[in-house]
């Protein structure tokens, strides 16, 4: 009888290990994304802020944030999340060496808003950097 108890019990501790790690997320190199393990990627952007000034309610004005990857691996884009639905970050997904450049558009729509609005675009990647933040201006004005 406790030979039985041992293996029930180290049958439960092993199955208990399997179920802890199946929610967790899968790693960079499980999703597809090129990984480099020799270097560290550094997202450096020209500015960190755009200023639109005025413009009219309705209007859709955009503007391009250039970055480079100052580090010594491949810089990948993994997300970008805006703070409002109003506000869409468009960005590239190919790996970008060190040295390389990118591009990262960011399109608000004025349409309902009015007075000062100031949105932020949180992008995050794989480099050292992992999360940096944009943030977008503009004196919104009625019709």
């Amino acid at each position: 009888m406790n030979g039985r108890v041992t293996y029930i019990l180290a049958f439960l501790a092993v199955a208990g290990i399997f179920s802890a790690s199946c929610g967790r997320s899968q790693s960079a190199a499980a999703r597809g994304i090129p990984t480099d393990t020799t270097g560290t990627a550094i997202l450096t952007f020209q500015k960190l802020d755009h200023d639109f000034g005025k413009v009219r309610e309705g209007e859709k004005v955009g503007c391009i944030f250039t970055y480079t990857n100052t580090g010594n691996a491949d810089l990948v884009i993994t997300a970008a999340s805006a703070s409002c639905g109003c506000t869409v970050p468009k960005y590239d997904r190919k790996p970008i060496p060190p040295g390389g450049t990118g591009t990262f558009e960011v399109v608000f729509d004025t349409s309902g808003r009015e007075g000062t609005q100031t949105k932020t675009v949180v992008v995050q990647s794989n480099a050292e950097n992992n999360m940096v933040i944009l943030r977008i201006i503009a004196e919104v004005q009625k019709n």
